[in-house]
């Protein structure tokens, strides 16, 4: 298997329409591990993506990490196909569009406590495999201005956006002004597939990236039970 510098876990959505648009909107399928072509009809789109893109059409479970001393990725494989195989499948009302701060996303619509659970389980079900954060990697996620727990968090998991603080999402954009995420939104509207009713997430992802900032790439999937 190949080796890479980092490691996620996401939930990336089985072939479908929805995973193409992801793909045409980003200009990279994480999937197939290529380049795509952006929608051609949406002007700024490649600049506003720039940030997600690398990281595909995803929602985060376990944040990127390297792998810790003496862990191999074979190790981390089968731990974490035992983990899916182990942990039930997710169910949400919804999926919708919505704003986060200045960010564009896909989010649960109703209550996302059952995709919670599973983000969790992969938090804490694989952390023996995460190398301690650099405190490069902690900085700067300090410079975002953390509340007391969110730290207890990220000394603890290495991100402070886990547990309680996990918000699952599908990342359509980078940080915009209002302006322009207007017209992204307006875009978006108009080009999303019909999103599911009720959102099952019934599967979870190993990706790698090969080297440092190089794009997000699958390995493989899991099903969850």
């Amino acid at each position: 298997m190949t080796t890479y510098t980092r490691y996620a876990v996401y939930y990336l959505p089985p072939k479908g329409d929805l995973a193409d648009f992801g793909a045409a909107w980003l200009g990279w399928d994480a999937a197939t591990g290529q380049k795509t072509a952006h929608f051609a009809d949406v002007a700024g789109l490649a600049q506003a993506v720039a940030t997600p893109q690398k990281y595909g059409f995803h929602a985060t479970l376990k944040p990127p990490f390297r792998l810790a001393d003496g862990c191999g990725v074979t190790d981390l494989r089968d731990a974490l196909a035992d983990l899916a195989a182990a942990t039930p499948a997710a169910t949400a009302p919804g999926l919708g569009l919505a704003r986060l701060g200045r960010f564009l996303a896909l989010v649960p619509q109703g209550d996302g406590a059952d995709i919670g659970r599973v983000a969790a389980a992969m938090v804490q079900g694989l952390d023996q495999f995460r190398a301690p954060a650099s405190q490069g990697e902690l900085a700067r996620r300090r410079a975002a201005g953390l509340t007391p727990r969110q730290e207890q968090l990220l000394t603890q998991w290495g991100y402070p956006y886990v547990m309680e603080a996990f918000r699952f999402h599908l990342t359509l954009s980078g940080k915009l002004a209002s302006d322009a995420l207007d017209q992204l939104e307006a875009a978006a509207q108009r080009l999303l597939p019909p999103l599911p009713q009720p959102f099952v997430m019934a599967e979870v992802a190993l990706l790698g990236e090969r080297a440092d900032d190089a794009p997000f790439e699958l390995i493989e999937r899991f099903a969850l039970a």
